[in-house]
Formats: C-alpha cells, structure tokens, sequence
C-alpha cells in the first residue's frame, strides 16, 4: 500500500470522528443536491410552459431515469462497498481490480439497458401510467434519455467509487459542473430553440456527459485506483461482491422506480393534474431527501474501512452521530417545507390551481413522516456497507414496495384521493418499525465492539 493510501486509511479508522463525518458528508450531500437538479430543473422550466401535460409527460418518465440510475448504484456501490473494505484491510490489488471491473461492466450493461429501452418505448410509456394527452410528451422526453443511458450509469459508477475510497470533494465537481449547465441549458433549449420536452430531456443527457468527462478526469489526477482495462476481471469473487453489494441499491432504487408506477397509474384516474402533482411532490421531497443520502453517503467510507479495519465501535458511533444529526436537520426542514407547502409547488405549476391544490396536500402529508427516514435510510446504507446485503435489500424493499404499493392500492380503494395522498406516509411508519427489527442485533453487536457472527458477515471476503 502507497503512502498516501496509508494516510487515507489512518485518517478513515482512526482520524478525528465527527470532524471528519461532516467533512466527508458536505460534498457527497452538495453532490446529491446538485444531482436533484437534473430532474428538479426539467420539471420547473418545462412547468414554465403553463402546460400540464407536459409536466406530466416529464412526471411520467422518472421512473425509467430512477432505473437507469439504479443500475448506476448496483454497480457503483456494489464495487465501492467492496473497495472501501479492501482498503480498509489494506488489499490494493484486489481494490484495483474491483474498480475497473465494476466501471467497465456498468458500462457494458447500460448499453444493453438503452437498447432495449429504445426498442420497446412506446408500450413502456403505457405501461408508465401515461394518459393519452400526456404520452406524446412522454416519448419525446424518453427517447432523449435512454440514449444517455451510458453516461448516466458511467458517473454514477466514477463518483461512488470516489466516495468510498474518502474523495467526495472531487466527486462533487464533477457532479456540480453538470448540474449548473443543466440548469443554463434548459431554458436555452426548452424556450430559446423552442424545442421544448425534446429540450429539456436533451439538456440533462449533454450535462451527465459533461460530468462524466469531468469526473473520469477528476479520477486520474486524484489519488483513486484508475480505471484500467488490464485491471478487469471475471471472476466469481468480484461479480459475487457487487450483486451481494449492490443488489440493496438496486431494489431501492429499482423499488422507487415501480412504486412511482404505481402512483402514476392510480393518480392518471383523478387525470392529469393528479399526475403532475405527483410529479412535482417527487421532485420536491428528493431534493429535500438529498441531504439525508449525502450525509449517509459521508458515512459510507467511514463505516467501510472501519468495519474491514475491525473498529466496529467506531461504526456505531458513526452511525448513531449520523442519525441524530440527519434526524434534526430533517424535523426543521419539513416543519419549513410543510408551512409553504403551497407557494413551493405553485414554482412549478402556477397557473393551474388543481395542480396546486392536490399536490400540496400530498407535499404535506410525506412530510409528516419525513424525520422518520433518517433511522430507515441510514440502517439500510449501513447494511449494504457491512455486506449484509440481503438484510439491506429486505430493508430497501419494505418502504417503497412490500409496505408502499399494498397500502397504496388498499388506501385509495377505501379512501380515495385521500388514500391516495397519505400512503406514503403511513408506509414510512411501518418501515420504521422494520429497520428497527432488522438492525437491532447489528447495532447491539456493534455497540459492544462485538464482531459479527460469522454467518451474518463471511460473504464480505
């Protein structure tokens, strides 16, 4: 291990706690903020058009792009998982080797993933939960962003793997710099070439291809492993490590991307302001929600080189610090948020006052449960970071599907539109009590400075 790799690994184990938990966190929480504004962007200026259906056309395609970047941080994390244990146990090479075969894989996949995208778009935007005003817009903005597949999946793959081995601040340029050219792009496409939906979708496709210029640059000049082609290999362990670490992130991801389904498909029968307002309240709470996964994302490095260093105290205090922290932040912001619920939604559709209406009492109502996410969201990346990945994913599952969908279905056949707008809510309850259960013993364990058993934990080698 090279000098600076040694300095690396001392400062994650042994460094100052909480001083090095918030500098680890601001950049992968500015990064995450920024990353928002990709599909935050899209959908305030293509709102700016006082065109509902198109809001909606927008709406209707997030859970296709949420896909997309899923298979971004299956195999993003299911490499820096791995490469920040490596580090931590002081195995360069077999880091090395992790790094390139997860980029180059991810890479590979996300073509096959836009191809398929491309060939079966116009039934996959049925099936999305378009209606027939909405589809046209729909399968403009999706043609557009399936062909960015590649670099999309690419930068998400070069910023964890930054992340996890403690240089977020380089990540975040890279990020940072495309998501201000979005935000100057949109406008200029959307309005200035009149290219509208088109336009929108092609200015974040052009801004994730800047960003992942920058980001592989950032890599080799920075103190990374780099990608090298030499460096790939097929072989169980590495496949075996990013499906067990980052098959949580897929379902989380992928999980979200489905649920969002099936808000567009019960949403489409209150019509198209139903659809936009679910648009918009998505957009709005993943923004918010950023700072939550960008600090947990400052704890990741942290929680993976000390658990491969056996500090497992020091991963509990970690997490307990992260908690408490992302707990507070989010009570105060949603207090915020709750009281301007109205004026924040109507940024994005102001003339339409069914938009507004419906879309702030649904912004309100995730927001009552919203402080709760910090428990649920850092157990899960904890899990995935340690390895016990099937724990992970049965976590990720629960709040945005096992518990989600059947409550959404259920509620809205009862209640309504009400069941409709606090499902969410009463799903994120539930979620709770599961992470409690699923992560007691580990926190227990942990606590103690106790190893786990070793079943629980011998599939991280």
């Amino acid at each position: 291990m090279d000098k600076n790799q040694e300095e690396k690994t001392e400062r994650l184990t042994n460094g100052p706690l909480k001083p090095l938990l918030v500098r680890l966190a601001i950049p992968s929480i500015v990064s995450m903020l920024i990353s928002t504004f990709y599909n935050m962007a899209d959908t305030f200026f293509v709102g700016q058009m006082q065109n509902t259906s198109a809001t909606g056309g927008v709406g209707v395609v997030l859970p296709v792009m949420t896909l997309i970047q899923s298979f971004g941080y299956f195999f993003g994390h299911g490499s820096g998982n791995f490469i920040s244990r490596k580090l931590g146990e002081g195995d360069e090479e077999s880091a090395a080797h992790m790094a390139s075969t997860g980029f180059f894989c991810a890479l590979a996949f996300s073509l096959v993933l836009m191809a398929a995208g491309l060939i079966f778009l116009k039934p996959l935007v049925g099936v999305l939960g378009s209606t027939p005003t909405i589809r046209p817009y729909a399968e403009e903005y999706m043609l557009v962003i399936l062909l960015g597949a590649p670099v999309m999946v690419g930068s998400i793959v070069m910023n964890n793997q930054m992340r996890f081995q403690g240089n977020a601040y380089y990540s975040m340029f890279g990020i940072a710099a495309g998501g201000v050219l979005n935000i100057g792009l949109d406008p200029l496409f959307i309005f200035a070439f009149d290219m509208g939906v088109t336009g929108a979708a092609l200015a974040t496709v052009i801004s994730q291809a800047v960003s992942f210029i920058i980001l592989f640059i950032m890599l080799e000049k920075s103190d990374c492993i780099k990608l090298r082609f030499r460096e790939i290999r097929f072989q169980k362990l590495f496949a075996g490590n990013i499906v067990r670490g980052g098959t949580p992130s897929l379902c989380r991801q992928g999980i979200t991307s489905v649920a969002a389904i099936c808000f567009n498909a019960v949403a489409s029968g209150y019509g198209d302001p139903a659809v936009a307002a679910i648009s918009i309240v998505t957009k709005i709470t993943s923004f918010t929600s950023a700072v939550l996964i960008g600090f947990g994302q400052g704890f990741q490095p942290v929680c993976g080189y000390s658990y491969g260093a056996k500090k497992f105290r020091r991963v509990y205090d970690a997490f307990r610090f992260c908690v408490k922290i992302c707990f507070a932040f989010l009570f105060v912001l949603a207090a915020l948020v709750f009281a301007f619920a109205p004026q924040i939604v109507r940024l994005f559709q102001r003339n339409d006052a069914a938009v507004i209406e419906i879309g702030a009492k649904l912004l309100r109502a995730q927001l009552v449960s919203f402080p709760l996410m910090s428990f649920v969201i850092l157990c899960n990346m904890m899990l995935q970071t340690i390895g016990m990945a099937w724990r992970a994913s049965l976590l990720a599952l629960s709040r945005q599907g096992i518990l989600l969908i059947p409550v959404l279905y259920a509620a809205e056949a009862i209640f309504g539109m009400n069941g409709l707008i606090w499902a969410q809510t009463a799903a994120d309850v539930l979620s709770l009590a599961a992470a409690v259960a699923i992560t007691f013993r580990v926190l227990a364990c942990f606590k103690k400075d106790e190893d786990l058993p070793a079943h629980a934990h011998r599939h991280t080698a």
